[in-house]
């Protein structure tokens, strides 16, 4: 029965419709070269190009690929490139802060943009507001600017280094759309400034949803029945002609689809409609007929300048209409398709590019079929590098990005060589013999009062992508890397069962646990015709989970030790992870991996190389599989295995990505060998040429001991990808010391590099860490842990409310809360986590007059220990320090505090036997120093202090860990910057309608930006201008203080009075500021009477507001009503004292003359990084 069950038909990776094996050969295995427009009939103005190349001054150029002694055929293409001479100097632009909709798959792009044209020979100049991405490096670009993204701070810089052309393909949607307005305004005229990649022509017929519309039908392709509008009565017109509802609204030129969404009644389109326009550089919407249920697909195409076309792979939504793509579980290539349907999207694709303009570079094309007949009809195209276009880049090894870029210069397809194969140009079609899943991560659980249902906006923080034989065996990989309970397809530990009636809801409306409902659905016995009705999936994608689910079942009936070979093999081809069979047949991991490897089951590795292994591939990229043959040959060498982050997700981001990019380049200088190990498709370290050998694999024990027991390194390095290996670390030593394993290199066994998973563990366990702060005489709050509700009441009652309470183990502020009583607690113990021996919650007192302090320190073997950076957040502590603005240096802290926190900070990193980094917190009240918690681990502050102090210190890091010295590398006593760096955050309410904007202990922002200038106002108003605040110069300022904060509004208010701003106050703070000779208006809170605030904000009377909270429930309606107010009005919001103290003095700087952007290589003239030589070899 077994065997029947295991090695059922259902398995074929390329999907139901790919049943004739010789088409798929076809299809996916054969590498197409792809002619040029001659060769394929078409005709294009040939005269006119030449003369084009002309007018650029186009040179021959003599290609190195050329020069060996017996060329390959195609070499011959590259015997004369065009390259373009014309052009010395390009800006790129970059995406800004990480936002949902446009994440660090922009940092990828744009990092292989900077590497490909500085290869080039071209002068880089950069402007991006991001530091927490390798681009924004000092050595990524000849000037890089991290400061403001506006149209008017853009120009000085255009000014100031006059670059021949701009690359706007690279930033997502904020590249494009500076871009354009750039070129609108008449600003690159004025300086001679070519857009290359794509011309405003081409932005604008496919950005602008008419115009799109009217190139579709040009072409003879469909688009839904739809019509633009820019009123909200014209979108109530257009809906009426459309006449059924539900109805969806896209937004033109926005990202991640902002401001969009699907209506199912006049109300919702009302309501979605308006914030869309809002939304809109444009004001305009698409108002769309819905097809809810179709299928959806997405082409990442490829043109050059000789109209050489090629598509690079198709991917395949498993959800359908409906979802936004970044949302939903996406395979490639797609799985559900004929060949002739493959084809119709192939040619409707090509015909696209060709149609929209796109000269050259990457295009993402999306489209949807009907299941019932076929039809097809276009969504939308990207004239841009996409979110998409990082996964298919990562899925098929052929780096999108770097050859849009060179095919931005003159290259054509024909003449760039395939990093991976060598042997094959780019105009060769990837062709893949493997199949790839992403699966999205979500945070709901931050955005209390936000419904947790997917629409067409997106709402994903982040994504895994895995890689396997089958779709099965990819699906159950992904999930088990999402770090969400899951080790593979099934129910989570401690599940709550949903009874029928949410069963059935939650099955018919996407949200982002359906993939596991449907498990749960099965178990209740859900036919799959039924389940294909609920969720209007393709019956394929069910008919695999099927399969997966009857396994399970057969799995539960047996005992681990009557599992044989042939079954064991089979469950691991299925995707079966070593928990998953332990969980099932009631034992665990480390059982089922003994007897597993007893069998004589061990994991191979497969090349990623672009061709299905047609040619050898040159670069070592792997994945893990079950088939017996393994292709990763690893070396004697010296070794170490750099674990990543994992998914993206709020509080674990890019920031520990640039660490292990960082890692990996000043490793592999050092001479050793470096293997990174992740699962994010959307980062710079899973790039193929970031490391020596990559593994795109889950961060688990059983995945990480496989890597180790193939590769053998000397060492292993977990401080880097956050809290994603730290989980690990624990299992991870006592594997490798109850099993030691020799390293290739012959230098004794394979160990955790660095701070030891031990002192790591007594930094995060309450207890242990207490007792280290009482041996070391270090003050801190009074606190402790509860390991039970009595204790917890017990404990929040002897310390006196406020407490600070939170689960032990978190990353991001999980579950951290501020609680003000008993029945806070009541709540929080009931709804919020659970309490119990192995899930202590943490309780402090909590300091509300504080002032918190981040600390970064670099320690090496010998026990020194050197300050990187001290940051001094704006916001007082209780806010989350991920959630804060913070300035280096400290502007407010006395000397003698601050050599407190410097010693305590030296004898916390010696006692804890730190070698690399270490991060602490530290509050400050009353000018009294509180320790609040170590990290003996890189934090998400190194890019913002590396870029604020102009040290590469993960750089320094990495090598301290190897065993250097901090003398070794000449970094001995804490760099003091004569300039002020300000960070500040950006945060996604806008996608969470019903959330609260308050900030608080628990964070919620998903990116940041960086402000650097000669003093903290100008650099502050630069954050707050990079952040997306419209901060006034003109107007009225509405205040409303708690009663403790009112005496410090008084001084805010007065410089704001004589700034030439009106006063507008509620009622206790309007007399708090008469009372102290401040004059203001009167204004009435909600509850009062009218007018009200909302009545003065929506009619444009206020422009910047200041509003603490009081926590009370008359705040908690009103308040956030005010608040959610302000935020779809786009007026500025400041909800800390100290927040409006900054502000105005930003206020102040901007009304003293315009603010200056000024290029990081001018604060630091001397700066060098000899490791990012290796990303531009």
């Amino acid at each position: 029965m077994s065997a029947q069950l295991l090695s059922g038909g259902a398995s074929c990776g390329v999907g139901r419709a790919a049943a004739p094996s010789s088409q798929r050969n076809v299809v996916f295995s054969r590498p197409i070269f792809v002619g040029t427009a001659s060769e394929l009939g078409l005709k294009p103005a040939a005269a006119a190009r030449k003369q084009a190349q002309r007018s650029r001054g186009v040179q021959t150029v003599r290609c190195a690929a050329t020069s060996t002694a017996s060329p390959l055929p195609w070499q011959a293409a590259m015997s004369e490139i065009k390259k373009r001479r014309d052009i010395n100097t390009i800006m790129i632009i970059g995406a800004g802060p990480i936002v949902i909709g446009q994440a660090c798959e922009f940092d990828y792009s744009g990092t292989q943009a900077c590497k490909s044209l500085k290869k080039e020979g071209y002068r880089v100049i950069l402007l991006n507001s991001n530091p927490a991405t390798i681009m924004t490096d000092p050595g990524m670009a000849d000037r890089t600017y991290v400061g403001p993204m506006t149209p008017e701070l853009a120009e000085q810089i255009l000014a100031k280094e006059r670059p021949d052309a701009i690359l706007p393909t690279m930033g997502g949607q904020t590249g494009l759309n500076l871009a354009k307005t750039l070129a609108e305004r008449g600003i690159l005229a004025k300086y001679g400034i070519e857009l290359i990649g794509a011309k405003l022509p081409s932005i604008d017929r496919a950005e602008d949803r008419e115009l799109f519309k009217q190139s579709m039908t040009r072409i003879g392709l469909k688009c839904a029945k739809s019509a633009t509008a820019t009123t909200l009565e014209e979108a109530l017109v257009i809906a009426a002609d459309i006449g059924k509802y539900p109805i969806i609204v896209r937004p033109a030129f926005t990202l991640g689809g902002t401001g969009g969404g699907i209506a199912y009644n006049i109300d919702e389109l009302k309501e979605i409609v308006s914030g869309g326009l809002a939304a809109s550089m444009t004001t305009q919407v698409l108002v769309e007929q819905s097809l809810l249920g179709w299928k959806e697909f997405e082409l990442e195409v490829m043109r050059d300048l000789n109209d050489n076309c090629m598509i690079v792979c198709s991917i395949e939504n498993v959800d359908p209409m409906g979802v936004h793509t970044g949302d939903s579980i996406t395979v490639a290539p797609s799985q559900t398709l004929t060949d002739k349907e493959l084809q119709r999207l192939r040619d409707a694709s090509l015909a696209i590019i060709r149609e929209m303009g796109v000269e050259c570079g990457g295009s993402n094309v999306q489209m949807a079929v009907n299941p019932e007949d076929g039809e097809m009809v276009i969504i939308e195209m990207n004239p841009r590098v996409s979110r998409s276009s990082a996964l298919a880049s990562k899925a098929t090894g052929f780096p999108i990005a770097k050859m849009a870029a060179k095919l931005a210069v003159g290259y054509t397809l024909d003449q760039i060589a395939n990093d991976i194969t060598l042997k094959t140009p780019a105009s060769f079609e990837p062709s893949i013999d493997y199949v790839v899943t992403k699966v999205p991560r979500f945070a709901f659980e931050k955005f209390p009062g936000s419904k947790a249902e997917l629409t067409t906006m997106m709402k994903s923080v982040g994504e895994v992508m895995a890689m396997g034989r089958t779709w099965q065996e990819s699906l159950q990989k992904a999930l088990r890397g999402m770090e969400t309970g899951l080790d593979g397809w099934g129910l989570p530990k401690n599940y709550k069962r949903l009874p029928k009636d949410q069963l059935m809801y939650k099955l018919r409306v996407p949200n982002p646990d359906r993939i596991v409902i449907i498990f749960q659905a099965m178990e209740d016995g859900l036919t799959d015709s039924e389940l294909f009705e609920l969720t209007k999936m393709d019956p394929w994608w069910l008919s695999q989970m099927r399969e997966l689910f009857n396994i399970t079942s057969w799995l539960k009936t047996q005992k681990l030790a009557d599992i044989g070979a042939e079954d064991m093999t089979s469950l691991k081809q299925k995707g079966f992870s070593d928990p998953q069979i332990a969980r099932c047949t009631g034992t665990t991991m480390m059982e089922v991996r003994a007897h597993r490897k007893a069998l004589g089951v061990e994991p191979s590795y497969k090349r990623v190389d672009t061709c299905a292994a047609e040619f050898e591939a040159n670069t070592p990229y792997m994945y893990s599989t079950y088939d017996g043959s393994s292709e990763c040959e690893p070396t004697n060498g010296r070794k170490v295995l750099i674990l990543g982050g994992g998914p993206n997700r709020i509080g674990q981001g890019i920031e520990f990505d640039y660490c292990c990019c960082h890692a990996s380049f000043s490793l592999r200088k050092q001479g050793f060998e470096t293997i990174m190990m992740n699962c994010n498709p959307e980062t710079v370290s899973t790039d193929y040429d970031t490391s020596t050998r990559l593994y795109f694999e889950p961060i688990t024990v059983e995945d990480v001991l496989n890597v180790i027991e193939a590769e053998r390194p000397e060492g292993v390095i977990v401080q880097f990808g956050g809290q994603t290996p730290l989980k690990i670390a624990m299992d991870l030593d006592r594997a490798l010391k109850a099993n030691p394993i020799p390293a290739a290199s012959g230098n004794g066994v394979v160990k955790v590099w660095g701070t030891s998973p031990d002192s790591i563990d007594i930094a995060e366990d309450r207890d242990r860490w207490m007792a280290l702060l009482t041996k070391l005489d270090i003050r801190q709050p009074a606190g402790g842990s509860a390991r039970s509700e009595e204790e917890a009441f017990a404990k929040a009652n002897a310390l006196g409310y406020p407490v600070m309470i939170r689960p032990s183990y978190v990353l991001g502020g999980r579950a951290m809360e501020i609680l003000y009583s008993n029945e806070d607690l009541k709540r929080y113990v009931t709804f919020a986590v659970e309490v119990d021996p192995e899930r202590p919650v943490l309780i402090d007192k909590y300091l509300d007059r504080a002032v918190e302090l981040d600390v970064d320190a670099l320690c090496d073997k010998d026990g020194n220990v050197v300050i990187a950076g001290v940051m001094e957040h704006i916001e007082q502590a209780g806010i989350h320090s991920g959630d804060s603005a913070c300035s280096l240096p400290t502007q407010t802290i006395p000397a003698k505090v601050l050599e407190t926190i410097k010693s305590w900070t030296v004898s916390v990193a010696k006692e804890l036997n730190v070698v690399g980094l270490i991060n602490i917190q530290f509050a400050v009240q009353d000018d009294v120093p509180y320790i609040i918690e170590a990290n003996p681990r890189a934090s998400r502050t190194v890019p913002f202090v590396a870029k604020a102090v102009g040290h590469p210190i993960a750089k320094y890091a990495s090598l301290l860990m190897s065993g250097k010295t901090l003398a070794e590398i000449g970094f001995t006593e804490e760099p003091i910057p004569p300039h002020v760096a300000v960070k500040e955050v950006v945060l996604p309410f806008n996608k969470f309608p019903g959330a609260d904007t308050l900030l608080g202990p628990e964070m919620r922002s998903t990116g940041e930006v960086m402000g650097i200038d000669k003093d903290f106002a100008a650099a502050f108003a630069k954050a707050q201008i990079a952040a997306g605040q419209k901060l006034p110069k003109t107007g009225k300022v509405f205040l409303s203080m708690a009663d403790k904060y009112k005496p410090d509004i008084i001084s805010v208010a007065r410089d704001l009075g004589n700034l030439g701003f009106g006063l507008v106050a509620t009622g206790g703070t309007a007399t708090a500021l008469r009372e102290a000779g401040v004059p203001c208006e009167l204004v009435f809170k909600i509850q009062e009477g009218r007018p009200n605030p909302a009545d003065l904000m929506k009619n444009g009377e206020i422009s910047l507001i200041m509003m603490t909270s009081t926590g009370d429930e008359a705040d908690l309606r009103d308040g956030k009503e005010l608040r959610r107010q302000a935020l779809s009005q786009g007026i500025p919001t400041v909800t800390t004292v100290a927040g409006a103290r900054a502000t105005t003095a930003a206020l102040r700087a901007m009304r003293a003359g315009p603010l200056v952007q000024i290029p990081l290589q001018d604060f630091f003239p001397n700066y060098y990084d000899d490791s990012l030589e290796l990303m531009l070899k």
